[in-house]
C-alpha cells in the first residue's frame, strides 16, 4: 500500500466557462489534473477529491443542488474514490480529511485543483502543518485576477506568487510532467 494519495481541490462546475466564477487557465489545469488522476489510478495511489459547497443559500457560487457545485466531468471521481465535501477555504477544517489520510497511513500529498491563492493555499499550508510531506502541482491549478485598491493583479501573478510562497516553506512545487516523470 502506498503512503501517498492525490488531493484534488474544488475542480467543479462553476469555475468553468459558463459558471458562475470562471477561472483563468481552468480548462487548461484541469486536464493537467485529469493526466495526473489518470497516472494515480494506475498506481493505485489513493485519488481524494474535494468538493465545496456553500453553507448560505445565496452564496454567489457552489450552491448545493446546482450544477455548478458538481465536480467537473473531465475529473469526475470513480467508485470506491473518496470525495470530501467542505464548507470553508482549509480542506481539513471541519472535514473528514485528515482522519481519512490518517486511515489509510498517508504521509505525502500532492495537491492540485482551485483557486491557487485561496483553496489550493489553505490546504496546502495545513497539510505540512499536520506533517504531511507536499507536492503542489502548480499547472494542475488555477486562479483568477484579483482587485486591491485601484490595482488589478492578473491571475498569473496570483498564481505565480502564491507558487512562490508554498515553495519557499511548505511544499515542493513541480510541474504535471515532472511529476508523472518520477
Amino acid at each position: 500500500m502506498s503512503n501517498e494519495a492525490l488531493i484534488i481541490i474544488d475542480l467543479q462546475n462553476d469555475y468553468f466557462p459558463g459558471g458562475k466564477l470562471p477561472l483563468v487557465g481552468i480548462e487548461a489545469a484541469t486536464a493537467n489534473a485529469a493526466k495526473v488522476i489518470a497516472a494515480a489510478r494506475a498506481s493505485r495511489i489513493p485519488v481524494i477529491h474535494v468538493q465545496h459547497h456553500a453553507v448560505k443559500p445565496d452564496a454567489p457560487f457552489f450552491v448545493p443542488g446546482t450544477p455548478g457545485v458538481q465536480i467537473h466531468a473531465s475529473v469526475k471521481p470513480e467508485e470506491g474514490e473518496s470525495v470530501v465535501t467542505k464548507n470553508y477555504t482549509n480542506s481539513f477544517r471541519a472535514t473528514s480529511l485528515g482522519n481519512l489520510l490518517g486511515d489509510k497511513g498517508i504521509r505525502e500529498v500532492t495537491i492540485a485543483g482551485a483557486m491557487s491563492h485561496m483553496c489550493i493555499d489553505a490546504a496546502t499550508r495545513a497539510a505540512a502543518d499536520l506533517g504531511f510531506s507536499v507536492t503542489v502541482l502548480h499547472d494542475a491549478c488555477a486562479t483568477r485576477d484579483l482587485h486591491f485598491e485601484d490595482r488589478v493583479v492578473a491571475a498569473a501573478d496570483v498564481h505565480a506568487a502564491y507558487m512562490a510562497a508554498l515553495a519557499a516553506s511548505y511544499a515542493s512545487v513541480v510541474s504535471t510532467d515532472s511529476w508523472l516523470a518520477r
